[in-house]
């Protein structure tokens, strides 16, 4: 009888070094590795390991490949003191979105809110860590990405929109902040990779063949399907127009016209800061906010559910757990690490 082999617990600080002289010794500066290792293992400690250390490999082919810019040339344009264009030089999206947060940060301390929109990135990461950066200096985070299509549109034959993100962050004093980190699909393509490879059947109405015919077979599976229908599909155009469009770098329309170079990879973005202290006392709206989030958690329970939560509560009850225990790291995924270790002459880390 065959058993499943348990997953690798590697303390956080040693898979982020790990991780980092991996990204190096693939051709980031020693700055940009430590960014965007930290990056990956903040999703992993989350327990959201599809955006986890297993996006290590795949970073580094994109930059084998010369799809992410290893010295990248980031510039800002600001026309006006709330608001600006980052254009990140196909830098990995950890880098330009990285930048970019703290820019909206500095920004809006001094206008109250502020954007910036982020042009040319590659692979953007988890979009929940950005805005939880801002959260962390005390401010409100919004965040958009787009990128190529990948999901199908209500009415469309075929692959049409992006699974495009959404991620806001509240900051509260005696919670966690409040997180809201969701795609536009009803499943990640991550999940129909996990479902091919375990044989088990996708949910229905979650995802979709290459012809946009709904099925529940992983195999046949060849892209999600909107959230809610007409609704997601709905928001990943609106989140096109937001961000490649309002950047002057569109994705959607390039994607389907004749131009070969429109299914050239990239993404873009947009963040958005927003300071408390611009509409009253900052410390009266943390509290609130707790208030709120405590009234919430004091709702009756339903009947067969495990408590009433929040969004971003149980993933960061699962990044304490992990960052006291270590994080758990598939035996493939590490087997893969330890693997390109070994060619890029890295040691891992003792277990």
């Amino acid at each position: 009888m065959s058993t499943t082999p348990s997953k690798v617990l590697v303390p956080d600080d040693d898979l982020r070094a790990f991780a980092a002289a991996l990204l190096e010794k693939g051709g980031l500066s020693a700055e940009h590795a430590r960014t965007t290792a930290d990056v990956l293992v903040w999703a992993a400690r989350r327990g959201v390991d599809s955006h986890g250390t297993a996006r290590v490999p795949v970073y580094l082919d994109l930059l084998a490949k010369g799809v992410a810019n290893a010295a990248p040339r980031i510039t800002v344009e600001s026309p006006t003191p709330a608001a600006a264009v980052l254009d990140a030089d196909r830098a990995p999206g950890p880098v330009a979105l990285g930048a970019a947060a703290d820019e909206a940060v500095r920004r809006a301390r001094e206008t109250g809110i502020a954007s910036v929109g982020v042009r040319r990135t590659v692979h953007t990461g988890a979009i929940g860590y950005y805005v939880s950066k801002v959260a962390e200096q005390g401010l409100v985070g919004i965040g958009f990405v787009a990128g190529m299509p990948n999901m199908g549109y209500t009415g469309v034959k075929g692959a049409a929109v992006a699974t495009s993100p959404l991620g806001i962050a509240v900051p509260a004093r005696e919670h966690a902040p409040l997180l809201l980190d969701m795609a536009t699909a009803t499943i990640a393509l991550g999940k129909i990779r996990q479902a091919r490879a375990n044989g088990t059947p996708l949910p229905d109405g979650a995802a979709a063949t290459q012809d946009g015919t709904p099925t529940t077979d992983p195999e046949q599976a060849a892209m999600p399907l909107p959230l809610g229908g007409a609704k997601g599909s709905g928001m990943s155009l609106a989140f096109e127009l937001l961000t490649s469009v309002l950047v002057g770098a569109p994705i959607f329309s390039a994607f389907h016209s004749d131009d070969p170079q429109g299914r050239e990879h990239r993404q873009n973005a947009l963040l958005i800061a927003l300071d408390p202290a611009a509409f009253g006392d900052p410390d009266a709206f943390v509290a609130a906010v707790d208030d709120t989030l405590a009234t919430l958690k004091a709702l009756p329970v339903a009947d067969g559910a495990d408590g009433v939560f929040y969004p971003g509560e149980r993933s960061a009850s699962v990044a304490e757990e992990r960052g006291a225990k270590g994080v758990p790291v598939a035996p493939k995924v590490w087997r893969e690490l330890t693997e390109r270790a070994e060619r890029l002459g890295v040691t891992p880390p003792s277990l």
